[in-house]
């Protein structure tokens, strides 16, 4: 007979890029969400998309717009975006510096890409939004986390040595997850220390419309020192309840679009058409839709602080914007095992170690949720919290 041949399994090794990004990540992927559990846990409207916009989405399909669109963007979208950013960057936006991309996401990606090479120094507050050292490391790049001071805003002396020799900068505001409002005051220190440098800055500004300080909202690009080196980051998602739809756009300097687009094009091709045709009426249509929601995000989140003041060992943020609360706990556990309990308890929140070193005995808890869920789920969230002790 024959001798037996006993086949291995092959064995596939991945990118290299793969692997950085996994050493890099701390994104926490919550697990299958069940019917009995109230979410604190995602950063997305359960506001229903504004119906005109819907609506807008369906004339098109109709009309037979369900074509490749141009890969920087529909132009009557990129108009309407430049005209608006006009009044934001109190300069002259040319369209042809607007790009179009799926998502925020996908514009963070392309800008991230398009800029950092492999040992590039890039500089983030810590803790912030973790998708950005995902990208970075993607990109090859070095991260330095800069860690925030008592209050949640920039500690600038420290900022100030991280960004010696920095390829980029790259922070949101407001911020995810603390909820803190960078000022003018701030953002004009950072153009200070940046003044001279060649060091180039994303400003991540999805939550722009959620500001609840009662000053008008300061974007970078509008600060003198910072309009030229920054590309503005924006999506729909959160102003207008558009999460599912995935569009968003970039705004800066020319080359360093031109760079993104590349980016963008290599990997994602052009954004949905029909789905710009809705984008335009957001932009053109749902100012009060946006005010709407944004008084409601205010309400939720003075109730959501009302209900956790009552909860011994939490020391409470002071949100300033966006939609949420990042509370610290006094419970000698890791924050990945205080959430965990927290969801047998029946209530999803987030760990705040996800954000970076500095957010770990910190709590993530969004109030984009129903009051009813709020009440519901900080009540579940005390009854979790009691049981640790």
């Amino acid at each position: 007979m024959p001798p037996t041949i006993t086949s291995q399994p092959a064995r596939f090794a991945t990118a290299e890029a793969v692997a950085r990004i996994a050493a890099a990540s701390r994104r926490t992927q919550q697990p299958q969400s069940r019917g009995d559990l109230v979410s604190l846990a995602m950063g997305e409207p359960d506001f229903d998309t504004p119906e005109p916009v819907t609506e807008a989405a369906f004339a098109s399909l109709r009309a037979g717009r369900t074509h490749y669109s141009p890969l920087l963007g529909e132009p009557p979208l990129r108009e309407a975006l430049a005209e608006k950013l006009n009044l934001t960057a109190r300069t002259a936006v040319s369209a042809a510096d607007i790009l179009i991309t799926q998502g925020g996401t996908a514009g963070l990606s392309a800008s991230i890409l398009g800029i950092v090479n492999p040992g590039d120094k890039v500089v983030v507050p810590d803790p912030t939004y973790s998708l950005y050292a995902d990208l970075v490391a993607m990109a090859g790049g070095v991260v330095v986390p800069v860690p925030l001071a008592p209050d949640l805003h920039w500690d600038l002396d420290r900022l100030a040595d991280a960004l010696t020799d920095a390829r980029l900068f790259v922070f949101c505001n407001p911020v995810n997850p603390t909820g803190i409002v960078h000022s003018r005051e701030e953002l004009g220190a950072l153009a200070d220390l940046l003044d001279g440098t060649s060091t180039i800055v994303i400003s991540d500004e999805a939550y722009s419309d959620l500001d609840f300080t009662g000053r008008p909202f300061t974007s970078a690009i509008s600060v003198e020192g910072l309009r030229d080196r920054t590309i503005y980051c924006q999506t729909f998602s959160k102003s207008y309840a558009m999460t599912g739809w995935r569009v968003g756009y970039l705004w800066g300097p020319s080359a360093l679009i031109q760079a993104a687009a590349r980016v963008h094009n290599t990997f994602n091709g052009s954004v949905n058409t029909f789905i710009q045709d809705a984008a335009l009426v957001a932009v053109q249509s749902c100012a009060d839709d946006v005010t709407r929601m944004r008084a409601a995000y205010e309400e939720r989140g003075e109730l959501m602080r009302k209900e956790l003041a009552a909860i011994p060992g939490l020391t409470l943020s002071a949100p300033e914007g966006a939609f949420y609360q990042f509370p610290r706990y006094d419970i000698d556990l890791p924050s990945v095992d205080v959430v965990a309990a927290l969801r047998a308890q029946g209530v999803a929140v987030r760990p705040g170690s996800e954000f970076g070193s500095r957010g770990e005995g910190h709590l993530r808890l969004s109030y984009a949720a129903s009051p009813q869920s709020i009440i519901e789920g900080v009540r579940r969230l005390a009854d979790g919290l009691l049981t640790l002790r």
